[in-house]
C-alpha cells in the first residue's frame, strides 16, 4: 500500500452550517459503520467505511481517524483500500501485545485489522501495521484466513479479541440472519470454528463484551450484539456463549447501527455507532458518527440491563453554564435556562408526578415526558421511576439529538435538521405541576477547533 505517514492536507472545511461540530464526520464524502476501534500507544484509532470518491455509499474502503481523548480527532488517509475487484467491508482491529502473528518488528507490537474482503463469496482477511498505524500491508496478498462458510455468499463483519482466561483469540462473525459464528484462533492467521449461535433476526456487526455487574469486577457477564443494537447478555467460555437474557433493545431513536467497541480499554467499555439516515443538504461529507459513551451492566427491578452514558471527556469541551434549580412550574408555565447556543449538553433532573407531563424544548425538537413514557421525533420508549423523578442528559450538536434517560437506560438517538442555527433550552409544564429539581445547559465548543496539520502526538499513557 501507499505511503500513509502524513496527514491528509487539513482545510478550513469544519465549520459548515450543518457540520457536526462534536460529532465524528469524514472530511468529506461517505461515512457508515465504525470500524477497528482500538486503543493503542495513547491513540484512540476509528475506522470507518467509506466512499473517498463520492458522496454517497460504494467503493468501500477503511477511513481513518485517531484521538487523544475520544473528543477531538484527525483524520489520515485511507487505511485499507479495495484490491483485487473485491471492497473493503466492515472489521475490527486488535494490538498483538504478544506479536503471535510475527508481523512485529523491534519489539513493536503490531495493530492488526481483520476485515470483510467483499469479492463473492465474501471472505474475512488481514492487514497489518508496525508504525501506529500509519501505513498497512495486507497479509498473504489478502487472501482469506477465514474462507466463506457456504451459509451466505455475504458473510461479514468479523469482530476479534483476545480472551484472557482462554488465551486465544476468538471472532464472532455474522454468517448469515439468525446466526452469528464462533472462530478462536492462536496467531490470527489460522482459524477454528467453535460454536454457533442463533438470535432470533440476528444481523450483521457483532460485538462481543464483557462487564462488571454493578461494579463489582470479580461479578462480569458477557453482551453479545447486533447492528441493530439488539444485545444478549450472558457467559463466554472462550468457544461458547449462552444467553441468559435478550433480545433487550440498546437504542429507542431513530438513527443508530452498528455499534462497535474499542479493545484494548481495559475495564473500560466505550462504544461509537453510526447515525444512519441523517441529511446533510449542500455538504461536503455525508452521514455522522454517535458520541463515544461508555457502557455498564445494572441490576434494574426489570432484570440485567445496559446502561449507556456519554464519556467523561466531553466536559472538556464546556466553556459557559447556566442553571436552574428548585423551581415549581404549573400547566402551561414555561422556564427559559440561559442563553441562546447550538451545541449543548443538558443534565436534568424533574418531579413529575404520574398524571403530568413536561417537555424539554430545543429547536422544534420536544422531548416530552409523561406517564412513564418518553418521546422525541416520533419515536418513545418506557422510563421507569420509583421517585417520580425523571433524569435526562441531551447532547444537541448541529444535526443529531442524543438522549440519555436515569443514568443512561434508556437512550435515543436521533437526527435532525434544524431550520435555525441557535436555540434556547426551555422546561414546560405541559399539564400539572412540574418540580423543576435541578437543569443545567453546560455550552459547548467545537471539537474541531485545532485543525492543525501537524502530525498528532499520542498521549504519553501505555495501552490499557
Amino acid at each position: 500500500m501507499s505511503d500513509r505517514s502524513k496527514h491528509m492536507p487539513e482545510v478550513d472545511c469544519y465549520i459548515e452550517r450543518y457540520r457536526p461540530q462534536f460529532h465524528f464526520t469524514a472530511k468529506e464524502n461517505w461515512l457508515n459503520d465504525p470500524n477497528g476501534c482500538v486503543f493503542h500507544d495513547g491513540e484512540y484509532h476509528l475506522f470507518f467505511q467509506h466512499n473517498p470518491a463520492g458522496r454517497e455509499w460504494g467503493n468501500m474502503t477503511w477511513g481513518h481517524a485517531v484521538s487523544t481523548d475520544l473528543v477531538r480527532w484527525h483524520q489520515l488517509p485511507s487505511a485499507i483500500e479495495p484490491y483485487d475487484g473485491g471492497t473493503i467491508f466492515s472489521g475490527s482491529a486488535v494490538v498483538d501485545a504478544d506479536n503471535t502473528t510475527g508481523f512485529g518488528r523491534n519489539g513493536i507490537p503490531p495493530l492488526v485489522a481483520v476485515f470483510t474482503h467483499a469479492k463473492t463469496p465474501f471472505g474475512q482477511a488481514l492487514a497489518f501495521s508496525t508504525d501506529r498505524g500509519r501505513d498497512w500491508a495486507l497479509y498473504d496478498e489478502g487472501r482469506p484466513v477465514v474462507p466463506n462458510q457456504g451459509l451466505d455468499d455475504r458473510e461479514r463483519d468479523p469482530k476479534v479479541f483476545w480472551h484472557r482466561l482462554s488465551q486465544r483469540w476468538v471472532m464472532v462473525l455474522w454468517v448469515r440472519k439468525g446466526l452469528a459464528r464462533f472462530f478462536t484462533s492462536a496467531n490470527l492467521k489460522h482459524w477454528t470454528h467453535a460454536s454457533d449461535f442463533t438470535g432470533d433476526e440476528f444481523y450483521e456487526c457483532p460485538d462481543l463484551f464483557e462487564l462488571p455487574l454493578d461494579d463489582r469486577p470479580q461479578d462480569t457477564r458477557w453482551v453479545l450484539l447486533d447492528a441493530n443494537f439488539r444485545y444478549w447478555i450472558g457467559s463466554f467460555d472462550g468457544s461458547h456463549f449462552r444467553a441468559e437474557a435478550g433480545p433487550l433493545r440498546g437504542d429507542w431513536g431513530g438513527n443508530f447501527y452498528a455499534a462497535q467497541t474499542w479493545n484494548n480499554t481495559g475495564r473500560r467499555i466505550v462504544q461509537i455507532g453510526w447515525m444512519r439516515g441523517g441529511t446533510y443538504p449542500g455538504m461536503p461529507f455525508n452521514q455522522q458518527m454517535s458520541f463515544p459513551c461508555e457502557l455498564s451492566l445494572r441490576t434494574t427491578p426489570a432484570g440485567l440491563r445496559l446502561f449507556r452514558m456519554p464519556v467523561a471527556e466531553i466536559e472538556r469541551l464546556r466553556v459557559a453554564s447556566d442553571s436552574v434549580s428548585g423551581r415549581m412550574l404549573h400547566t402551561g408555565e414555561e422556564l427559559q435556562i440561559g442563553r441562546c447556543g447550538d451545541l449543548f449538553d443538558i443534565v436534568a433532573e424533574i418531579e413529575a408526578s404520574p398524571d403530568a407531563a413536561f417537555s424539554l424544548r430545543l429547536h422544534e425538537v420536544h422531548i416530552a415526558c409523561s406517564g412513564g413514557v418518553i418521546r422525541c421525533l416520533g419515536k418513545e420508549a418506557a422510563v421507569h421511576s420509583t421517585d417520580n423523578v425523571i433524569r435526562l442528559r441531551v447532547l444537541l450538536d448541529r444535526t443529531s439529538v442524543e438522549i440519555f434517560a436515569n443514568g443512561g437506560e434508556i437512550g435515543m438517538s436521533s437526527c435532525l435538521l434544524p431550520a435555525e442555527r441557535e436555540t434556547t433550552v426551555r422546561c414546560c409544564a405541559e399539564r400539572g405541576s412540574v418540580q423543576v429539581r435541578n437543569i443545567a445547559v453546560h455550552h459547548l465548543t467545537s471539537a474541531w477547533g485545532d485543525r492543525s496539520s501537524k502530525e498528532v502526538e499520542p498521549a504519553g499513557v501505555g495501552d490499557a
